[in-house]
């Protein structure tokens, strides 16, 4: 038995990639352990540099610090997500000049380093007498790079779907701003949610470069933190904890994403056996009067 991409593996197969699969995750478990015992050994667990945590003026800072990194997300990710909107509708338009110059900018911010354009816009702009605070550099450096990236997603999204759907919606005398909005954009949205929800879960990560221009995020109050000597410079503890602050905060937008896509897949659920049960008394009630 095979399937499109490669052969079924029969029953030694799969009891061999189960104790590979085991091997793995032991290794793996090893590693994690062995390294857990070395910061213990090394005195990172010990009370002292845990210290930090009961202070409330450092609670205050560090909720301070996660609410730039967060007010930093949400700008970007707004403004990406129309940066790319406008560029995939460019790279998908017809005129060759607004399809090659959507082209030439996504091709140029996808190849250029974030932390670059950081620089760029922070320190090389103000030798032309154009300055911008931290946050605007930080923002306009996440749109333009992730904005690039959600534009291929976004038209690679309405490309997958049948030239059908198009034809059709022309067929009924849509025009091309309509067929895009109501017919392809509904449908291609379903399909290109998991990828963007991947690629917001990378901005939000990528906030972090703004410690780099001296940007009040997160990632800039753990390293300031972490060299204070009157808490033994608890660098690794500090490390741990804003850690486990960008996991949670990945994995509630995470949530949020499955949680809206549920939501959409029950309501047109709802609204197809609705309109099945419509179609079942309309029948019958045509036919009667025939």
């Amino acid at each position: 038995m095979s399937n499109v991409l490669f052969d079924v593996p029969g029953p030694k197969a799969r009891f061999r990639h189960q104790v590979l699969a085991v091997v793995g995750v032991l290794g793996v478990a090893g590693i994690i352990g062995f390294i857990g015992f070395r910061f213990y050994d090394s005195g990172q667990f010990e009370p002292k540099m845990w210290e930090w945590l009961q202070y409330t003026t450092i609670q205050e800072q560090l909720l301070k610090s996660v609410g730039a990194t967060l007010k930093a997300f949400a700008v970007g990710a707004v403004c990406a997500m129309v940066f790319g909107a406008v560029l995939a509708a460019g790279k998908l338009s017809e005129h060759a000049f607004l399809r090659g110059p959507a082209t030439f900018v996504v091709e140029i911010f996808r190849a250029v380093p974030l932390l670059i354009m950081i620089f760029f816009f922070y320190f090389g702009l103000p030798a032309i007498d154009i300055k911008m605070s931290q946050f605007t550099a930080v923002v306009l450096g996440l749109t333009l790079y992730n904005g690039s990236v959600l534009a291929e997603v976004f038209r690679a999204g309405v490309m997958s779907l049948p030239r059908g759907q198009a034809e059709a919606a022309y067929a009924l005398g849509m025009r091309k701003t309509q067929v895009m909005t109501l017919v392809l954009l509904p449908q291609a949205l379903r399909v290109m949610l998991p990828t963007i929800i991947s690629q917001l879960v990378v901005l939000l990560k990528d906030t972090a470069l703004g410690f780099i221009i001296n940007y009040e995020e997160l990632l800039y109050y753990a390293k300031f933190l972490g060299g204070q000597g009157q808490f033994g410079r608890p660098l690794v503890p500090v490390t741990i904890v804003v850690g486990i602050i960008y996991v949670i905060m990945c994995l509630l937008l995470t949530w949020l994403a499955v949680t809206l896509e549920k939501r959409n897949r029950r309501n047109k659920k709802i609204k197809t056996n609705g309109t099945k049960k419509l179609d079942d008394v309309a029948i019958p009630a045509a036919a009667q009067s025939l």
